[in-house]
């Protein structure tokens, strides 16, 4: 259900004085960002004139291991991005294998493969990988599968420069019955639409400046749109990397302007691929990547969607962090981390009936790990996470923990399932301290129901997911989810972090519901899926007293396409 609002609020007044300052801030990231790409090219330029000699013994011993190409610019250009390989999230499949066919182009067409094809994109209509993490460095491999698009990839400017452009576009009709816990079975029937193009342009492997516009649109809403749903013709991506230096075999950079952000299980972190704005930040970051391990810095400010202005970054809020993923083997990742969320607006009666009182006037702290993989047809995965700090002038105390195990059986049709347990605690509102925990930035439509009627706050999850692939360019997903309150007198909030109901005698019980989820996509082929999506939940007892006669259900369709 398309219920998922932004994590900041962005429902204040907006005056001429800050849409102009909105606009020099975008305008100043873009002299900035031209400005360093063309002071580290003078300066790169300058020192490629005049290279270091090389000893006659080693020119005549050392052996030509890279294209005569490569060796000329000075770098390996099948290297360049440093792309950061999306993480697996709870709940993964293994892919199918042995031959077959891949798409549904490959079936019409005849082409049955033996193995995968090398493809740039998820086979999945949503990917909330960012489009600079998009890997295309395939493109410079002999004898790779040829593209439509692949000449506007990586062009080759030169021996030293790079560009490539690409773009998404999604169109998405939803009917939704109680979509927002309305009684009365109000419908709600809409449609999304979402274009997303962008440029990158990499200077040898010194100097990246990537920019991505977004445009979102929705129409025929019988309930007002939400401000996820709408941002017209807006940056989601501007920045410049610059490289500083290679450590232990692998680059270091710092990244500078607007960027998406996206980490581990994305229970904490997300682009949020869902919403039709996604999600984005503004700041700066410096990662150092290694066949190993993966280690990022960052301080940024979440943007306030803004749907016919400038989108500007929320100055009461700050966030930064230090994550770390180790890969100790194929198959395998542990994830280390700590972030810190500083949200110094004030809690006003506004925020109040909109629900958001535990994103304001609060200093959190997160601690937490993660251990994820397979062994062989065994899957598993365990995070915890402890927040500490201080909100509304009480410490907070509060943790989460997430765990599963699933299997893949050997048998056609690549069957997998999972059993899983997700928990959040709450608060009673009768101890010292603050027990609710704080999700942060989210993709809680993956793992609590595709209702979006749930977060990962005062929560219990018991749940399972069957998925299955009828052949290999269709994947089905089921789940099914029943959901208690942590703490009976505290709230239920939704996927978004906001309080939907509360009831403080406690006398309302603690079963939410029970929800069941079923997915369907068909891979098109390379560039292009359909999803089609239903979602149902049944009221438990909390429910009922607190929204009588409310059972909500959701239908989709979805077709995206990617260039």
């Amino acid at each position: 259900m398309n219920s998922m609002r932004i994590f900041t609020h962005s429902a204040l007044p907006q005056t001429e004085l800050k849409v102009h300052q909105a606009k020099i801030t975008a305008l100043k990231l873009i002299q900035i960002g031209f400005c360093c790409l063309g002071m580290a090219s003078f300066t790169l330029h300058a020192q490629g004139t005049n290279p270091p000699a090389t000893p006659p013994a080693a020119a005549a011993t050392a052996p030509s291991t890279t294209p005569a190409t490569e060796q000329v610019a000075g770098f390996d250009k099948t290297k360049v991005p440093a792309i950061t390989a999306p993480s697996r999230p709870g709940l993964f499949m293994l892919p199918p294998t042995g031959p077959g066919y891949f798409s549904f182009w490959d079936l019409m067409t005849g082409n049955q493969r033996e193995k995968p094809p090398v493809a740039p994109y998820l086979p999945f209509a949503l990917m909330t990988t960012p489009a600079f993490d998009t890997d295309f460095r395939y493109l410079d491999t002999p004898g790779h599968e040829a593209d439509i698009f692949d000449p506007v990839k990586r062009i080759h400017l030169g021996s030293d420069w790079l560009l490539s452009f690409g773009g998404n576009f999604w169109y998405r009709y939803t009917h939704e019955t109680d979509s927002r816990l309305n009684s009365a079975d109000i419908n709600n029937d809409f449609h999304l639409l979402r274009t997303r193009v962008h440029a990158d342009l990499w200077y040898r492997d010194k100097v990246r400046l990537f920019a991505e516009m977004l445009d979102a649109r929705a129409f025929g809403s019988e309930l007002p749109p939400l401000v996820t749903d709408r941002n017209h013709a807006d940056l989601l991506n501007l920045f410049t990397d610059i490289k500083l230096a290679n450590v232990n075999n692998g680059p270091v950079y710092v990244r500078v302007g607007r960027q998406e952000l996206l980490y581990g299980s994305q229970r904490l972190i997300s682009t949020l691929d869902w919403v039709n704005t996604r999600r984005t930040f503004q700041g700066v970051k410096a990662f150092w990547r290694t066949p190993e391990w993966d280690v990022d810095a960052f301080w940024v400010r979440p943007m306030i969607t803004e749907k016919g202005n400038v989108d500007n970054w929320d100055t009461q809020q700050n966030f930064f962090g230090l994550w770390a993923t180790n890969k100790p083997k194929p198959g395998h990742l542990i994830d280390l981390y700590f972030l810190s969320l500083e949200n110094d607006r004030n809690l006003t009666a506004a925020v109040l009936k909109q629900g958001g009182f535990l994103q304001v006037d609060s200093h959190t702290h997160t601690i937490g790990g993660r251990l994820a993989g397979n062994f062989d047809n065994f899957l598993y995965e365990i995070e915890g996470m402890y927040q500490f700090g201080r909100r509304q002038g009480r410490d907070v105390s509060a943790f989460a923990a997430a765990t599963g195990i699933g299997y893949r059986l050997p048998l056609p049709m690549n069957p997998q399932g999972w059993i899983r347990y997700d928990f959040a605690s709450g608060d009673n509102g009768q101890s010292g301290n603050n027990n609710t925990f704080n999700q942060l930035f989210p993709f809680g439509h993956y793992y609590l129901g595709f209702l979006d009627r749930i977060g990962r706050q005062n929560i219990h999850d018991f749940n399972a997911q069957f998925t299955m692939h009828p052949m290999h360019w269709i994947t089905f997903i089921t789940q099914y989810h029943r959901f208690y309150l942590a703490n009976d007198r505290d709230s239920l909030y939704n996927a978004a972090g906001f309080a939907t109901y509360r009831d403080p005698t406690g006398q309302s019980g603690s079963h939410v519901g029970d929800e069941l989820d079923f997915r369907l996509n068909l891979h098109v082929n390379r560039h292009q899926d359909v999803l089609l999506g239903y979602s149902k939940l049944w009221s438990g007892d909390y429910l009922q007293r607190q929204a009588p006669g409310v059972n909500p259900d959701l239908f989709y369709i979805q077709y995206n396409i990617r260039f």
